[in-house]
């Protein structure tokens, strides 16, 4: 008897074909690239062997290589060492910490401030300590990702309101029945370089019974007197008001903070999980930040050349028709092409000619709106941004 091996089956095709996945990412020409930098000084990175000028950055100050922090960061490796060591409510809160949160509040001109080692997960951790079930959490359509994700991890009924649009948030303020209700919103959006109406969005947390929770990553540092950001840019003062900002960006080194009332930031450290259950950033850091807090404090000149810079590019840059600047007035200048493929060819036309200048595509954006992202720094030159618009000018 002959014994007949029964021919395999069909592979039933995996749930899990990554190879499937970026395929569909490459033919939507969404895939992103890293790219290994060799070196910093300030605005001028060398990437593969290449010297780049870049205008990728959110060092809008140009400290992030400032011969002062990398001094007060080796002060502060040799007193404190690498790490934290725990989390800190445990035993990872140094004198360091301490003094950088009282800085930070005398900075930003409020009673308390709490630091945390990372943006993200400070605006994914506060979101849910102020919100949950019953409550509603009203965000603007255009809202960076980190205060998406909170909101969606809250369990609170998520309402977007249009972009900018105080009147939308307005009518679903009042329509709302919750229990709490917590505005939050970008102050300077990260994408698009505008500022969000604060000085209404307050006026209705304040007439709704609401907080306001302001992520300020983009403003700090820019705008305010001393730097202190949009809140003190437009003179905000209320118990409503809970003021969060990055500290890798204009401060040039890492962490993010929360700033408000006294009761508001006790509470918020008994109840941010994204604060008690992660190990603190190391003080080395914390002790650097201080020095930071100290130069956008007392180095007017950043934030003056930065300005100057932001008007010369508004008023000699030469664009094709169906191109155009955002409406901004701070270091976020979006210039808007469309396509991702128009984007993604502007982007490695200037990359030719030396330049970083990222192409920003969907999710990050809305589809339709593809565009290159101009950011620009205290650490460039005139010089340098008449490189850019004669570049620009070239390839459009």
């Amino acid at each position: 008897m002959v014994t007949v091996n029964p021919a395999p089956a069909a592979a039933t095709p995996s749930a899990w074909d990554f190879a499937s996945e970026l395929r569909a990412i490459d033919d939507a020409q969404l895939r992103r690239t890293r790219r290994v930098i060799e070196s910093y000084d300030g605005v001028r990175l060398r990437v593969g062997g290449r010297d780049m000028l870049g205008f990728c950055s959110n060092d809008y100050l140009g400290l992030a290589q400032h011969p002062a922090l990398a001094e007060a960061a080796r002060e502060g490796a040799q007193r404190w060492g690498a790490g934290a060591t725990a989390s800190p409510l445990v035993c990872g809160h140094s004198l360091a910490h301490e003094q950088l949160e009282q800085d930070l509040a005398r900075l930003v001109g409020m009673p308390r401030a709490l630091y945390f080692y990372a943006g993200f997960p400070a605006n994914t951790g506060l979101v849910p300590a102020l919100a949950g079930r019953g409550d509603a959490v009203f965000s603007d359509a255009l809202n960076h990702a980190c205060l998406i994700d909170g909101a969606r991890l809250s369990r609170a009924e998520l309402q977007v309101y249009g972009h900018c649009d105080a009147a939308d948030l307005a009518r679903r303020l009042a329509a709302s029945s919750a229990r709490r209700k917590l505005i939050v919103s970008d102050a300077v959006f990260s994408m698009d370089g505008d500022i969000a109406p604060l000085r209404e969005l307050l006026r209705l947390a304040e007439r709704h019974d609401a907080m306001l929770l302001i992520d300020d990553a983009h403003g700090f540092g820019v705008l305010g007197p001393g730097g202190a950001g949009s809140a003190a840019e437009f003179d905000l003062r209320s118990p409503r008001l809970l003021y969060m900002a990055t500290l890798g960006k204009a401060a040039g080194v890492a962490g993010a903070f929360v700033a408000g009332s006294e009761d508001a930031i006790e509470y918020l450290m008994q109840r941010t999980r994204s604060y008690i259950f992660a190990t603190a950033a190391p003080p080395l850091v914390a002790h650097t930040l201080r020095t930071s807090l100290r130069l956008i404090a007392e180095e007017q000149w950043r934030r003056d050349h930065l300005r100057e810079l932001v008007r010369l590019l508004r008023q000699q840059a030469r664009l094709p028709a169906g191109w155009r600047l955002g409406e901004s007035t701070t270091p976020v200048q979006p210039l808007l092409i469309g396509g991702n493929e128009a984007a993604l060819s502007a982007m490695q036309q200037l990359w030719e000619r030396g330049l970083w200048v990222p192409a920003i595509r969907p999710p990050t954006v809305p589809a339709g709106s593809a565009r290159l992202r101009l950011s620009l720094s205290a650490a460039h030159t005139v010089q340098d941004l008449q490189r850019l618009l004669q570049a620009l000018a070239h390839i459009a």
